[in-house]
């Protein structure tokens, strides 16, 4: 019998799509390091990376009826990573630590992309978002955006509590994400991944 290593991987998706667990293991020795540096452009950890790989090519097990048609493995397979990683930004942006990250990734980014065109124009078009906001959301927004500023910190500037705080960012996330998926056709964790993954 022919040995899984020398086969092409057309011919291994059809053994894999069957259950066969050596050519299972020979796809995954082929590329789960491409996938992980993949993974690691979005997500920019390694751990995470690591763990998104793994749930990469779990979910293809699970699913490897999906490949019977599919004309390209390493396509298909890079498909599935990508909207894993964005499923795992959706995920981490959910949270009020991540908002205030996505504040200081914004900040910390302005200047060593500035003249990157698209990346200014994304920025643009974020600060534009930002103009229609209530005066009270964008004081807050700056604040913690640019000044660095945590929400205790910016809730005794302004006089309010912090709780006010916390709903003037996560109000202002709103809008981002709702104009960003309306006006550009994508989510706000696939934008600021386009903007700052090198």
């Amino acid at each position: 019998m022919q040995r899984v290593e020398s086969l092409s991987d057309l011919e291994l998706q059809h053994l894999f799509v069957g259950g066969d667990v050596a050519a299972y293991t020979e796809l995954y020795n082929r590329y789960a390091v491409p996938v992980n540096r993949f993974m690691q452009k979005y997500l920019h950890t390694a751990a995470l990376s690591e763990d998104a790989t793994h749930d990469v090519f779990i979910k293809l097990w699970n699913k490897r009826e999906q490949l019977v048609n599919v004309q390209s493995f390493k396509a298909y397979l890079f498909t599935v990573a990508r909207n894993l990683a964005f499923d795992y930004l959706k995920s981490a942006f959910r949270t009020e630590t991540a908002i205030s990250q996505i504040s200081a990734v914004i900040t910390e980014h302005r200047n060593t992309v500035e003249d990157e065109r698209l990346t200014r124009e994304y920025l643009l078009f974020i600060e534009n978002v930002l103009a229609t906001l209530p005066r009270r959301s964008r004081e807050v927004f700056m604040l913690c955006r640019e000044q660095g500023k945590s929400y205790d910190e910016a809730a005794k500037q302004l006089g309010i509590s912090r709780n006010a705080i916390k709903n003037h960012m996560v109000l202002t996330m709103k809008v981002l994400s709702s104009k960003v998926e309306t006006e550009l056709g994508i989510s706000l964790s696939v934008l600021l991944a386009l903007m700052f993954t090198k």
